[in-house]
Parts: C-alpha cells; structure tokens; sequence
C-alpha cells in the first residue's frame, strides 16, 4: 500500500457549526450563538475542534475506505471561522501512523495538528 499524502480545502459555514452541534450534543454558545460570541475574544463563532478532525478523517476514509483509528492525539491553537477557508492535510508518516494538519489558508495559522495511529 502507497504512504498517502492527501490535501483538500474547506470553506466552513455557521450552518456546519450547528448541525455538528445537533449531532454531536456540543451547543456551546461559542459555535451557535453568532450574538454571544461576538462579545468574546474571538469576535465570532469558532468551529468545533472535533468538526475540523472529521473533516480531516473524512478525507482519509476517502483514499483509505474501512481505516480504523487506534489512538489520536491532536492540539487546536487557533479557531477556525466560517466563511474562512481551510487547508486540510493527511500525511502518513510510517506504516500504521497519520499527521494531520488543518490551517487557516489566509494566514497559514493553524487550527488543528494532530496524530494519529490507524489500521
């Protein structure tokens, strides 16, 4: 089986912030409240970190169909937006073992790095 190197660009929406929280039970104002969260420091609503790594998982299920995760480990150290564009990247780095990477396309900042182990 070939290392995979995948790519892909994503452009969130406010309505993918709320259906995520529908499915996932995560209605925190900060991703569904866009009058809440202008009075914060982010000035808007932010994406789920969890919505960003299906997003990432989502394409390596693409390439990779029946790929199980075993353990992930993952940071977010800047929130994504809607209406803000984002790179996503899958890159296998051994046999068995995934980094993903998903980064603001305007200022390259990222918004999720993370691991993972898969079979």
């Amino acid at each position: 089986m070939t290392m995979l190197d995948l790519s892909a660009r994503w452009m969130p929406t406010q309505a993918d912030f709320d259906t995520f929280a529908e499915v996932s039970g995560d209605d925190n104002a900060i991703h569904v409240d866009p009058a809440f969260s202008a009075r914060t420091a982010f000035g808007r609503t932010v994406s789920h970190g969890m919505l960003i790594y299906s997003r990432l998982w989502g394409l390596l299920l693409q390439h990779r169909p029946g790929t199980r995760q075993v353990s992930q480990t993952m940071m977010f150290p800047n929130p994504a937006f809607a209406g803000e564009e984002i790179a996503l990247s899958v890159t296998e780095t051994a046999p068995g073992r995934v980094t993903m990477r998903a980064a603001r396309v305007a200022d390259r900042a990222e918004v999720l790095v993370g691991e993972a182990e898969i079979a």
